[in-house]
């Protein structure tokens, strides 16, 4: 029979627990009630200091044993409360709880006199440890190998594996005062390019993307790869760098989970190049075409046939704007740019000393 049982309570295990058992308690209420991940709740610093705590004494058996056999308020105080005096049922206790001193209010844990964690024992009593570094002591001496891979900090990020005072939030320290830890770093953004088609960015898509990502099971404590199909809408007249925004789809990491950024990139086409809302076509015409006139068809970008000529000369680099036939544009509904043909002029790679006579007397 055990005096109390406010610190197996808090760690959700019973007084016959072994050291394993306790230790998986503290792994499981301990992630669950870490500040970084239960930044909506008020009352989740204080659970952690519960939880931590508790476990720093039932972990160690020599404390365990007195905690047994007298309970909380005996441990802290470093021996028996003022209204209990020292009797000879006290004999066998360690020297190092000997002692007497104040005792601060109690209160944490439902159900009669709970304990409160930012409280410090009298002289001889006991002082808790920073909860921060309970935690991070724990999981560097093999906690995280208890069912789990050993990715476990990439749960709260590197700061899992430092001491209390560097991670964004507070707690009180062993005196009563506040700490304030750095600011936790903001959520990353993960870049990811996708490649389409100018047809597609003309009509519009819907592109699907089955991603990856890194998860954490809040019921099991582990960490999972979890697997999700998005539906990427890409609108018609998009362009290239264009951002997709998914808010949240990422790994989970400190501060959150991560945002999916989706950057359009534009595959090459056979036929043009995109210059904003604009379509460029090139088209590759002889000497003779050049001088005496030319004729070609052009498949649009919607498959239109358009039939491209002149009747010369034409001069290299020579432009024809055809309005309206170009890419739609996102942010005017109904309209389009142009389609442009550039003219590009062949030259003979060499000529003959007839054929240069001939061209000097008809030109």
């Amino acid at each position: 029979m055990v005096a109390e049982t406010k610190l197996y309570d808090a760690l959700g295990i019973s007084p016959t627990s072994t050291q394993d058992e306790i230790k998986k308690g503290y792994r499981k209420s301990a992630l669950k009630w870490h500040p970084d991940k239960n930044k909506d709740n008020p009352n989740a610093s204080e659970k952690f200091k519960e939880v931590s705590q508790a476990y720093e004494i039932l972990s160690d058996p020599e404390k365990r044993k007195v905690y047994d056999q007298y309970g909380l308020e005996f441990l802290l105080r470093g021996g028996p409360p003022p209204q209990q005096p020292s009797g000879p049922g006290m004999g066998g206790m360690p020297s190092s709880f000997g002692g007497t001193g104040g005792m601060p209010g109690m209160g944490g844990i439902p159900g009669g006199r709970g304990f409160h964690f930012s409280s410090s024992g009298g002289n001889g009593g006991f002082n808790f440890s920073n909860p921060e570094d309970i935690f991070s002591s724990f999981f560097k001496q093999g906690g995280a190998s208890m069912g789990d891979d050993d990715d476990i900090f990439a749960a709260f990020g590197s700061g899992a594996r430092t001491s209390g005072g560097s991670r964004n939030s507070r707690f009180r320290d062993l005196n009563g005062g506040m700490k304030q830890r750095a600011p936790t770093p903001e959520v990353t953004i993960v870049d990811r390019p996708l490649p389409v088609t100018l047809e597609q960015l003309f009509k519009g898509a819907k592109k699907k993307m089955n991603i990856k990502r890194k998860t954490f099971d809040e019921a099991t404590g582990k960490r999972k790869m979890e697997e999700k199909m998005l539906e990427i809408d890409v609108k018609p007249g998009y362009k290239a760098g264009t951002k997709i925004k998914f808010k949240g789809f990422g790994d989970q990491e400190e501060g959150g989970t991560q945002d999916l950024h989706f950057i359009i990139t534009e595959k090459e086409h056979p036929t043009f190049i995109r210059e904003g809302d604009d379509l460029r076509a090139v088209v590759e015409i002889d000497l003779l075409g050049a001088l005496t006139g030319w004729k070609r068809t052009i498949t649009t970008i919607d498959g239109k046939q358009v039939q491209v000529s002149a009747a010369g000369p034409t001069q290299p680099g020579h432009m024809i704007r055809y309005p309206e036939l170009g890419m739609p544009k996102s942010k005017k509904p109904g309209e389009r740019g142009d389609m442009i043909v550039e003219v590009k002029v062949k030259f003979p790679a060499s000529l003959s000393s007839a054929q240069k006579t001939q061209l000097k007397e008809i030109l």
